[in-house]
């Protein structure tokens, strides 16, 4: 089964029209590897001017959304609003939505059934912490985490598993290939035996942390990796690099 490699950008609270202008002109006009999916995460205030700007053949997500359509939710955006702006994606799940903002499992799993029910296709994150990893549960944590997503997904042709360890997001430390790919493994053998064998085969699992120019090269050649989250250097030149890692 192959599966399309998928590089996300997430731009977090990044950027304003001046300089995210002049990255969607360099994406627009880089020479991109086109077996790779491509989604850039907008800031929410930007999602129009971006999807405006950025060529057709790249795809755009918003970083987070809320559980219900409409109503008294102040400060939040709902998966229709989302639509309306022609995006077509959301990340949910980030470590920084669960540990900045202490959103739960059970919120980002009702979120996550919400945005599949109106269409949107979903970045769902999962990731233990570095005590965690040091104590030897990574596993029991991130299966908890597919859980909770898993429960809330009828079409996993929408889904892409972003397996981010939170120890190396923004740290400059790298999960090394042999522990990205180990963990991408063991996940899914997991969505094997909780889901089904045809799903495990093509649903995508990315990495997330730290990836770089320097990196993604050996990251992309583990069996079990098809593509990255990738955060501050989707900011950068150097995400063509990453998109065409395995050219």
């Amino acid at each position: 089964m192959s599966r399309k490699f998928f590089v996300g950008g997430n731009w977090k609270m990044n950027g304003d029209k001046k300089s995210l202008g002049e990255l969607i002109q360099t994406l627009n006009t880089a020479k991109l590897d086109a077996n790779v999916e491509v989604v850039c995460g907008s800031p929410a205030i930007y999602l129009d001017f971006v999807r405006s700007k950025m060529d057709a053949k790249l795809g755009v997500a918003a970083q987070n959304c809320y559980k219900v359509a409409k109503g008294a939710f102040t400060g939040e955006i709902s998966p229709a609003m989302i639509k309306d702006c022609g995006v077509k994606w959301v990340i949910l799940g980030h470590s920084e939505r669960r540990h900045v903002f202490g959103e739960s499992d059970e919120l980002i799993g009702q979120k996550t059934a919400h945005a599949l029910e109106n269409g949107l296709g979903v970045i769902a994150c999962i990731g233990e912490k570095l005590d965690e990893r040091e104590a030897g549960i990574t596993e029991k944590v991130v299966f908890a985490q597919t859980k909770v997503i898993a429960d809330n997904v009828k079409d996993w042709s929408k889904v892409v598993l972003a397996y981010e360890p939170v120890w190396a997001i923004g740290t400059g430390k790298t999960a090394s290939p042999q522990q990205a790919q180990e963990v991408h493994e063991k996940l899914r053998a997991w969505m094997k035996t909780n889901v089904s064998e045809a799903v495990a085969n093509s649903v995508r699992i990315i990495y997330g942390g730290s990836v770089t120019g320097g990196t993604c090269k050996e990251l992309a050649s583990q069996k079990d990796v098809d593509g990255f989250l990738v955060g501050g250097a989707s900011l950068k030149a150097e995400f063509v690099d990453i998109i065409n890692a395995n050219v």
